[in-house]
């Protein structure tokens, strides 16, 4: 392996080791130690956890094991290095918490009146910690290599597969734990996820203006003058009229939405213009890589 690809594996493995250190504290600070829940494997290792009192780091690595071997089978071992790096860093860290906890050296936070304070704060580390490790390529294992076999064999959609068998172990968890702790927990999930998108598509939201107008020229010179942003000019075939038109190309910022859209109208009222939200810009103007 060369000197280059080794540094990039640990650009990305620290970053991994980072996101699975925050998702096993916010687990045991925040979930554990108020019995909520969380889905896939991590929800069956609470399960477990529960009712036999068996430590979530041992029961995700073994519940994982057979999921590595059918993983490396049919994913292949390049896929599976940083999902493997992900589940082994997790137990490792969901054992440091559990030895700080029993050692009197992390004390979790238990409440039993403000369970939406708990709920906000534990939605909150998890997603930043599965934000971490899925946007730098690994997973924390169970439902997503399972999903990932399914798509890849079956043509399953990842989606699909990971919300029924999260629904699954929540579902079963009515059994052992209060309704109100899985509504609670139905309410962290979804601050998860939405933190994940924030971690994995970036904070800063910008906005991707396709505009369809005889006057591009003009309007990328007056672009370039006035906004000091840059914009591509794609030539294009309109579908009904089949004249030659042009498309301007450009991505500004939110708050240089408005002053983008009067540029336009002012140089063509009758620009047909159409604008997308697009996250994590990379390059000049914007976030560097």
């Amino acid at each position: 392996m060369s000197t280059k690809h080794s540094l990039e594996r640990l650009h990305s493995i620290l970053p991994i080791l980072l996101g699975t250190a925050i998702y096993a504290f916010g687990l045991h600070y925040f979930v554990i130690s108020n019995e909520l829940m969380e889905g896939g494997i991590t929800g069956i290792a609470l399960l477990l956890n529960y009712i036999f009192q068996f430590p979530p780091s041992i029961s995700t690595l073994v519940i994982n094991v057979p999921l590595f071997l059918l993983g490396w089978k049919f994913l292949g071992k390049e896929t599976m290095f940083y999902s493997i790096i992900g589940t082994v860093s997790l137990s490792l860290f969901l054992w440091i918490m559990e030895w700080l906890i029993q050692h009197k050296w992390l004390v979790p936070f238990r409440t039993e009146h403000d369970y939406f304070l708990v709920t906000a704060y534990a939605g909150l580390t998890l997603g930043i910690g599965l934000g971490l490790v899925f946007r730098y390529g690994g997973t924390t294992g169970g439902s997503d290599i399972i999903a990932r076999i399914g798509q890849k064999w079956k043509g399953w959609s990842m989606g699909q597969v990971i919300l029924l068998f999260d629904g699954l172990v929540i579902g079963t968890a009515f059994f052992f734990i209060p309704k109100e702790k899985i509504l609670y927990t139905l309410v962290a999930v979804f601050i998860t996820t939405k933190v994940i998108d924030i971690i994995i598509e970036g904070a800063y939201a910008a906005r991707a203006f396709t505009i369809i107008t005889d006057h591009a020229e003009e309007l990328v010179t007056m672009i370039s003058e006035q906004t000091d942003r840059g914009a591509t000019i794609i030539p294009a075939i309109g579908g009904y009229s089949r004249q030659n038109k042009n498309v301007v190309y450009c991505v500004v910022y939110r708050q240089e939405m408005k002053r983008l859209k009067d540029l336009t109208r002012s140089i063509d009222p009758h620009a047909f213009i159409i604008i997308n939200e697009v996250h994590d810009v990379l390059g000049e103007g914007f976030k560097p890589e």
